[in-house]
């Protein structure tokens, strides 16, 4: 196996840092991973705004619900979804954007989204960072808008914090590969037994590392599914000028 398969393979998210800086030819050739990544239709409807001063990562440790690792991290980049950008480009080829009235659009932004996160975390492990992925900042979309002067047809969507580890944490183990490897078809009949064997396995590693709060995945999981855990998306989205009836 090489080591990118390696460092993909062992994959944890840190949640305390030294207070050290990240060099810029660093972060910039981890932001550049992202920036070079694949896009829908070569649309390139994403972007990063890269928080570097204290005063705002600690609001946006607050805005996401007390999370201080984003405080005490030197770098927070937030990954937005933008039809901003795409509807100069549709105008000055005299076209009107009417995308951003689907619920395409969110899911092509999502999408996107999550094809950036995913390249910076790799690239920002083999750099010798640590990661830490955030959807806390949906918590309060529009006071993410605000700190981050964000124009109409964007969205916080996701976040990530990048730093050098002060603890490193242990790998969680995951649910059988056979519930998320499915060949040919959907495999739906095995799945209550193996998520059972989950729910004993994530019991033991909880204990491993004297959680006693830990839960069972089952629990955890009902625990934010029976709730629209973060009510203010779908209000803030439709006001930065996003549509879902289409």
């Amino acid at each position: 196996m090489n080591q990118t398969l390696e460092l993909m393979q062992e994959h944890r998210s840190v949640r305390s840092y030294q207070d050290k800086p990240i060099p810029a030819e660093v972060l910039d050739a981890v932001l550049d991973a992202a920036w070079k990544g694949p896009t829908s239709i070569n649309g390139q409807q994403v972007t990063l705004v890269v928080v570097q001063d204290a005063e705002r990562r600690r609001k946006i440790a607050e805005i996401a619900g007390g999370q201080p690792w984003i405080a005490q991290a030197p770098v927070f980049v937030a990954i937005v979804p933008d039809f901003y950008k795409t509807r100069i480009g549709v105008e000055k080829a005299g076209s009107e954007q009417v995308i951003h009235n689907s619920v395409e659009a969110f899911a092509v932004g999502a999408v996107d989204a999550g094809i950036a996160l995913g390249n910076i975390m790799t690239a920002a492990r083999s750099a010798g960072l640590s990661v830490v992925p955030i959807g806390g900042i949906r918590r309060d979309p529009q006071a993410m808008v605000e700190l981050l002067e964000l124009p109409e047809l964007t969205f916080p969507l996701v976040g990530v914090v990048l730093g050098y580890a002060d603890q490193d944490s242990a790998i969680k183990p995951r649910l059988p590969r056979a519930s998320f490897v499915h060949r040919e078809r959907y495999q739906a009949a095995e799945l209550p037994a193996m998520i059972a064997q989950y729910d004993a396995a994530i019991m033991d590693y909880w204990k491993s590392i004297q959680r006693a709060d830990g839960q069972p995945w089952s629990a955890n999981t009902a625990q934010y599914y029976r709730n629209v855990y973060f009510p203010q998306v779908a209000p803030v989205a439709r006001k930065q000028g996003f549509g879902f009836d289409q």
